[in-house]
């Protein structure tokens, strides 16, 4: 004997719809309302890193009375606050630069950082002249190359000078690029 089967396409009772709905909804929100404090905490926890630094200030280097007129160049230590992305010191070194009075108190500032590999230039007051141990390469006194075949890309890089107060000397500290023909900011 054959028994009445129940009807394959029967729409579903209208009640699991609604709730169907409500369930996906609650779902949504929930989710929504979940993904709103890890993504602020993120955007917080990132912001440091979307700021751009600040590159070239002027830091305090030395006073007028340590060099002397026509005198050799100095090296001096460069001592700054550094910020960077989450942190803050004061007085730490970032660099170095050759100082040397010329006259009527005007300052050259030379980068102690050779252009071609980013080795630490000496200078050699028996020859007048600045000299770079990793590729013994020379530069002169205004940081001019001496040497037509020196690797260097560039002289040294001059910094800007600022006397301050009468005796205060403030360069305008800035790392480049090594092995760059352009003078490019780090």
């Amino acid at each position: 004997m054959d028994t009445p089967s129940a009807p394959d396409s029967a729409p579903p009772p209208a009640g699991d719809r609604r709730e169907f709905l409500t369930k996906a909804a609650a779902i949504a929100i929930g989710g929504a309302i979940t993904a709103v404090p890890p993504i602020a905490g993120l955007c917080v926890f990132l912001d440091p890193l979307r700021r751009e630094a600040s590159a070239g200030a002027s830091v305090l280097v030395a006073s007028l009375s340590a060099l002397t007129e026509g005198g050799e160049p100095r090296k001096f230590p460069v001592l700054a606050d550094k910020v960077d992305a989450w942190n803050r010191a004061t007085n730490v070194p970032v660099g170095a630069v050759y100082l040397q009075r010329l006259k009527d108190n005007k300052i050259r500032a030379l980068n102690v950082v050779c252009p071609h590999a980013g080795c630490f230039v000496d200078f050699r007051p028996a020859q007048n002249k600045y000299h770079c141990p990793c590729h013994d390469s020379s530069f002169g006194l205004d940081g001019a190359i001496l040497d037509p075949k020196s690797p260097s890309p560039r002289p040294l890089d001059e910094l800007p000078v600022e006397i301050r107060k009468g005796t205060e000397v403030w360069v305008t500290f800035q790392n480049f690029r090594a092995g760059e023909h352009k003078k490019i900011p780090v």
